[in-house]
């Protein structure tokens, strides 16, 4: 007969997967709900629900304080417009996987731009036509979800570092949608630094979030505030020594975006001339908080970038 503690046991872990399926079935059934209606009426029908739910929920708290620390300059009223436009970002952002082919328009030849528009395609094409190995790093600000499919559409194929979704019903999804789209993916866990470091050795390129959230890692400022960094990009880096890209996208008026890829970054070294690797993490932090600053609704206040959850 099975002991009592070993049934219990698998009565908790088969009620927690009903549960992450029951989500998962939630969350499909609403994304093909929107592909009944055209991109657009769609996309505002995902941001005024997101508008609604978001502040009934449990993460509403710990944006707001995420907010109340990173702004004290600013008032309640400000902090709240933020969140409330932060939840419309991942609202629309929810609809946009339903449409992600149909938005990204971009092409060269046309004179009049359509939803996409695109910045330092000089950049893209001297990484494409001059292969050598290169990160190109990003946030979650904007729809962060174009950048790869924009790269794949100039030909630029990177191998993209990407953290799969905690159910494991909706990452499956979720993989399958993006390495359809968006080239070779490695999702983030204990080995993924070989595969990167792999790419990278053989003059490939890679791409990487540099804003998620790291329990342990280099000691650094966001926000002038304490945060846990991955060093995976600057240890990269000194490996390889290779060229480092910031890419960003921002929303526009009347669902348009604008994809832009900077110029290189000066990788700061120390007194032996090796990459400070401390430093190439804080220069990474700094560069995402300009983005944040200057679009504060376009990113995810949502998430826990400081852990503090515990603390609330």
């Amino acid at each position: 007969m099975m002991p009592v503690k070993m049934l219990v046991t698998r009565i908790v872990l088969a009620l927690m997967h009903f549960r992450q399926w029951l989500i998962a079935q939630f969350a499909f059934g609403l994304l093909n709900f929107l592909k009944l209606f055209p991109a657009d009426p769609a996309m505002r029908f995902a941001e005024r629900f997101a508008r609604w739910v978001g502040p009934k929920t449990k993460r509403h708290k710990l944006m707001l304080y995420n907010l109340e620390r990173a702004f004290p300059e600013k008032s309640q009223q400000e902090r709240l417009d933020i969140a409330m436009d932060s939840w419309a970002n991942m609202g629309r952002l929810a609809a946009e996987y339903v449409f992600l082919d149909r938005l990204f328009d971009f092409d060269p030849e046309n004179a009049t731009p359509g939803r996409i528009e695109v910045e330092g395609i000089p950049i893209f094409l001297d990484l494409r036509d001059n292969p050598r190995p290169f990160i190109v790093f990003t946030a979650h600000t904007g729809n962060f979800e174009l950048l790869p499919v924009a790269g794949s559409a100039f030909g630029l194929m990177v191998t993209v570092l990407f953290r799969p979704p905690n159910n494991p019903y909706i990452a499956d999804k979720v993989f399958n949608f993006r390495r359809a789209r968006m080239g070779d993916l490695v999702p983030s866990h204990a080995g993924s630094s070989f595969a990167l470091a792999r790419q990278l050795e053989r003059g490939g390129g890679v791409g990487v979030l540099v804003d998620q959230k790291f329990n342990k890692g280099l000691s650094t400022q966001f926000f002038d505030l304490d945060v846990k960094t991955n060093p995976l990009v600057a240890k990269l880096v000194r490996q390889f020594n290779c060229e480092v890209y910031p890419a960003r996208c921002i929303r526009l008026p009347d669902n348009r975006y604008r994809l832009e890829i900077e110029p290189k970054i000066t990788i700061p070294v120390d007194e032996k001339g090796n990459v400070d690797v401390a430093g190439t993490a804080q220069l990474l932090n700094d560069k995402v908080e300009s983005w944040v600053r200057e679009h504060p609704g376009q990113w995810l206040w949502y998430h826990d970038r400081w852990n503090i959850k515990s603390k609330l």
